[in-house]
């Protein structure tokens, strides 16, 4: 399970990268070097459960808070495209998605910190 951190560790920093050219880099980096943190501290199993509960909450909720700025769906991706954004909405979905994998995150190492086999 502690192998969850690593993968994930990995993941957060690729979003991170993927964050420089984005229009707002100095929100979306810090985001993802914290879940890059709390996701190393998890593959050393040294998690911190009061801070994975609170970036929980912060990331479902700033989740949802973007999700609702939402003026319609548009899907993640512009036909024809890729990745390329077209549209706000467009980021704005992706921008929640990605807090909410952060969510997924936090909430896998609170389970792992809380169920971890005890040493006899």
């Amino acid at each position: 399970m502690k192998y969850f951190g690593i993968v994930f560790t990995m993941i957060f920093l690729l979003f991170a990268g993927w964050q420089y050219n984005d229009p707002d880099p100095v929100l979306w980096i810090p985001i993802y070097l914290v879940a890059a943190y709390c996701s190393i501290k998890a593959y050393q199993e040294k998690s911190n459960p009061e801070l994975l509960v609170v970036v929980a909450i912060m990331s479902f909720v700033a989740g949802l808070n973007t999700w609702f700025q939402m003026t319609s769906w548009e899907g993640f991706f512009s036909e024809g495209g890729g990745l390329s954004m077209k549209t706000i909405n467009q980021e704005l979905a992706r921008e929640a998605c990605g807090l909410w994998i952060c969510t997924f995150a936090f909430i896998l190492f609170l389970g792992m910190y809380f169920f971890k086999p005890k040493a006899k």
